[in-house]
């Protein structure tokens, strides 16, 4: 069975920071690079960070997130995380992680239909 678990989202202040978790299991996750888009109220899913395969060696970053976020990956937990160091209230919304076998990580981060599979998504919520 092919599942992604999400988990760390949240309510935070702004300013504050928040990890979220995307655990894979029921296939080599480790060959599949990872995406997270998110999707505020009334608003389009866009893609928020990549991050390619293996190794993870090449990223991808929104412009808006650039220097705030930060993407990386855990093989060895067959995790990746997406790390909001600093937060605004135009982050909040629903965060979900997917994965796709794919080389080009601006085509996985603008793309959604490459994308293979969903985590359950995970609110975050940011206040002043």
């Amino acid at each position: 069975q092919v599942r992604l678990v999400q988990s760390g989202g949240g309510l935070v202040h702004t300013e504050e920071f928040l990890t979220l978790s995307c655990t894979g299991s029921g296939f080599n996750m480790d060959n599949y690079a990872v995406a997270w888009y998110r999707q505020a109220p009334g608003k389009e899913r866009e893609g928020v960070a990549c991050i390619s395969s293996n190794d993870g060696r090449t990223t991808w970053h929104l412009d808006s997130v650039r220097g705030r976020f930060v993407v990386s990956r855990d093989n060895a937990k067959k995790t990746s995380y997406l790390q909001l160091n600093i937060v605004k209230p135009e982050d909040t919304g629903l965060y979900y992680c997917g994965v796709a076998v794919v080389a080009n990580q601006y085509h996985l981060c603008t793309r959604p239909g490459i994308v293979d599979a969903w985590g359950q998504g995970t609110q975050v919520t940011v206040f002043s």
